[in-house]
This record gives structure tokens, sequence and C-alpha cells, in this order.
């Protein structure tokens, strides 16, 4: 690169006002990213800034977008390796620019392999405070919530990490327009019970009170994925769960046979096509448990279930779920949101919601949701 005789290269502890967004083991040198949605954020009185990152995969590459001032600006691939992106360059010395690096793509249980870290950072001026939001929102769901499909021609039906969005995405919106801070943990084709192909292991519940439990390898075990997540650290006044597409999916795919004890797992349908009602019950225990479990993590916040992006098969098992946890607890903070279906004309890549169908989602999600901040 070019010699600019002002920049100076400093560590990510060195730097006394960066804002780490997202859950992570909280350790600055280097500074992994494990979620959709998270990365870091400046406010930068300077005209250049290049940050150094580290990647690596088998399959899946992560991916990044830049935002300055509110303004998505660029987008792209992280390739293996160590290197300097370049995020702002000849730029006025003497204005503040919010700068944010978001990741855009989801933790990949499937591959342990995959990385993303961010190092360094290289910069010709100051780092500046970074005010907090008055409000801070938690999202947990599946390949809807990781912003599957949000970005990308419909025509598109590779499983790529090109085609997912964190900022195209209902959370990212509904974070925004009700001024809030916001994580996502979400994780493409897993359910409350099962994933959507019956597979018991694919269910966020059981690793929901670790910082990226779902992360399998040695790496990922080094690098503080399964560690007990700080709950104390970070509470929210929301939390929006956003699962039971998959669980859906599963009573209509055949039976999971468990490769190690030969053990099979199946959510049955009857024989006139309706859900067996034995199934049903685990389903709707297991949405009470989880609802309960999420209280226990988070002791005020307002916990909305919202569903029906992609069908509505599950609602009415998930507000008797919802319901009966409320009578059992006596909590009152728990509400259920039917979200808007997407359409032939809101439909994104992989025949998942696009662009359009986030932004209906997200506006009856404010609409939920702002009564309950106020």
């Amino acid at each position: 690169m070019k010699t600019n005789e002002k920049l100076r290269t400093c560590a990510l502890s060195e730097i006394a006002h960066t804002k780490v967004h997202g859950r992570t083991t909280g350790r600055l040198d280097p500074l992994t990213l494990f979620w959709t949605g998270s990365g870091v954020e400046w406010n930068v009185k300077a005209g250049e800034l290049w940050i150094e990152v580290e990647a690596d995969y088998d399959r899946n590459e992560p991916w990044i977008s830049v935002i300055v001032n509110g303004a998505w600006v660029s987008r792209q691939m992280v390739t293996a390796g160590r290197q300097w992106l370049c995020v702002l360059r000849v730029m006025n010395e003497d204005t503040v620019k919010n700068v944010r690096i978001v990741k855009d793509t989801q933790a990949m249980s499937g591959d342990p392999g995959c990385l993303l870290q961010i190092r360094s950072v290289r910069c010709d001026g100051d780092f500046l405070p970074v005010a907090d939001k008055p409000r801070k929102i938690e999202f947990v769901g599946d390949s809807i919530t990781s912003g599957e499909g949000a970005i990308g021609a419909t025509c598109e039906q590779d499983w790529i990490p090109m085609w997912f969005s964190a900022i195209d995405n209902y959370a990212a919106m509904t974070a925004e327009a009700l001024d809030a801070e916001y994580r996502i943990l979400s994780q493409s084709g897993w359910g409350v019970v099962t994933g959507w192909d019956n597979n018991p292991r694919a269910n966020l519940p059981a690793y929901y009170e670790q910082v990226c439990g779902l992360l399998a390898g040695e790496q990922n075990g080094e690098l503080g994925a399964r560690d007990a997540n700080d709950f104390a650290a970070w509470q929210p006044d929301v939390v929006v769960v956003n699962l039971g597409t998959n669980d859906d999916g599963a009573f209509h795919y055949q039976e999971w046979r468990d490769p190690q004890t030969g053990e099979t797992y199946e959510q049955r349908l009857n024989a006139d096509g309706t859900m067996n009602a034995d199934d049903v019950a685990v389903f709707e225990r297991a949405v009470a448990q989880f609802v309960g479990k999420l209280r226990r993590c988070n002791r005020d916040a307002h916990i909305v279930w919202a569903y029906g992006m992609l069908g509505t098969a599950m609602l009415p098992a998930i507000e008797r779920a919802v319901g009966a946890y409320r009578a059992q607890s006596g909590d009152e903070k728990v509400t259920v949101v039917s979200l808007p279906g997407m359409t032939e004309d809101t439909a994104g890549a992989r025949n998942h919601p696009g662009k359009s169908a986030h932004a209906q989602a997200a506006a009856v999600l404010v609409g939920a949701i702002r009564p309950l901040l106020d």
C-alpha cells in the first residue's frame, strides 16, 4: 500500500474507545467474531483507517460489511490468511466518522475451521467515545435470523455464505428503528426440538448459555466458544425468539439416525397428514422450557416469540406453550407475535425472505415492541 507517514498501528486493547457488538468472550487481542451481526464500532477523527483481519475455513468463508455514518458502503468476502483491509482513505481528517465492521455470516456449526478475527488497526487520527444506545435487544433464531437469502437474486439456490446478510435483516432493521444495540444468536436449519432433518442435536436452546457452543472443533474450544456466557455483562431489554420453522419442516422429513448409536429420531405425521399429538406436545414443552431458560438468564427482559415468515403451522402450539408458561409461572412479560409471511414478491435467494420481507417483519416487531419499552 502507499505510505501514509501519519498511520500508526495499535492492538484493539490499546484503543480506549472500541465498542464490541455481539456475544464474545471479552478477549480483544485478537477479537474473535462468532455470530451474525457481531463486530466493532468506532468514532474516528481521521482520514484513513485500516483493519488487520485473520480468516480461515474449510468450506464456508466469512463475509463482512462496512457501515460509515449509518450508510452501508461496502461488503466483501474475507479470504483465508491474515491481511490488511482499507476501511477509509483520503477523507477529511477533521471530521468524525462513525464506522462499524459487521460480520455478515453466521457461526458455521458445520465448518469447525471457519474463523474471523480482528487483530489490530492502523489509523492516522484519534478514536473518540461511542455512545451507548438506550436499549438492548437479543434475537434468537434460525436461517431467517441469520439473514440467509436476504441478499442475492431469487434464482440463487447454492448454500454458500454469499447469500447471508446481517444488514438486509429484520433484526438489524428492528434494532435501528428502536435505537437499540442488538445481538443475534442464529443457525440455519436449527429448531427448538430438532433441526429440519430431525437431528435432535440441532436445537438452539441446548447451547444458549454458552458463548457460541454450537461450534465444534478444538480451535473453537480454545477460542472460548463453549465457555459460559457472562449474562450479567449484557442484559437485554427484549429477547426476540424466531424459532419453529425447522421443527415444522422435520414433521415432513424422514427420520434421522444417529451414526454413533443407531438410534432414530422423528417428528411424525398421522395418516391423515396432521401432526402427531405426542410429538407436538414435546415441541410445546420444549418451547415452555426455553422461555423459562431465557427468563433465568435475562431477569427483566420482555420475551417476544415471533413466528410466521415461512409458514404458520407451529403457531397454535407456540401460543399454547407460551400460555402454559405464563399460567404456571405468573410471568406476564412473555408475548407471541405473528409475523407477515413471505410472498412471491418478497422472496429472496434460496426460497428465503428477501429484504422487503425482512422490512415487513421488522415493522410488525417494532409496533409490538415499542409499547413494551415505553
